[in-house]
């Protein structure tokens, strides 16, 4: 990698450099505590909302006890749409409360209560994985991916994990902006996940982009 791609990165990381799922007070690990979190946070950032509200509404659910697929299911919708509020979840507070519920039960019912489990099924395969994180209410598509792109910290078999969102986010700071080119970057920093969500970070916002570039001489 030559100089100016290193530059990059490296403010990339240093400006940006940590992951949604810290940001949510999420201690990621390959247990069904930490992974189902992740799943929550990936439903609550799926939805037409920004991440500076998603992200305190995850911390909130788990705040009031939401950690595991049976707590969640334990909890009373109205103490679920009440967490959401006090993160100013609003628009989407009642679906969502209801969807969580929904999808804590099919995780218990049929992986019982374990994504481990879901990503065993899948045989280590990256697509049907995606697939069928997509069975959970509320997860599709962007959905699956916002929780691959942060998994891959802790599923080896997933990463590099690269979608069109950090594909964006590369092409916009001048780092290599073809699939196979940008997972070898991801591989070699020895953080992909956390790499994954800066380029996310950048893709999302100019003015971040502009600060990458700006600094890093590009």
């Amino acid at each position: 990698m030559s100089d100016k791609p290193e530059r990059i990165i490296k403010e990339l990381l240093e400006r940006f450099g940590h992951s949604y799922a810290e940001e949510a007070g999420i201690r990621l690990a390959d247990r069904p505590g930490p992974l189902y979190q992740l799943l929550v946070l990936a439903t609550l950032l799926s939805a037409r909302i920004s991440a500076d509200i998603a992200v305190p509404a995850a911390r909130e659910l788990f705040a009031a006890g939401c950690k595991t697929a049976a707590a969640m299911t334990e909890s009373g919708w109205q103490d679920r749409v009440d967490a959401l509020g006090r993160a100013h979840y609003r628009r989407y507070d009642e679906r969502t409360a209801t969807m969580l519920g929904d999808g804590a039960e099919l995780l218990l019912r049929k992986w019982r209560g374990d994504l481990r489990k879901l990503r065993d099924e899948a045989g280590g395969d990256t697509g049907r994985v995606s697939s069928l994180l997509t069975e959970f209410p509320g997860v599709g598509p962007a959905g699956a991916s916002i929780f691959l792109r942060e998994v891959q910290e802790v599923w080896p078999t997933v990463a590099p994990y690269v979608d069109p969102r950090m594909i964006e986010g590369a092409r916009r700071i001048g780092l290599p902006d073809r699939r196979e080119q940008l997972a070898e970057v991801l591989a070699e920093s020895g953080r992909p996940a956390v790499l994954a969500a800066a380029l996310v970070r950048v893709s999302l916002s100019h003015r971040a982009a502009g600060e990458i570039t700006a600094v890093a001489g590009a």
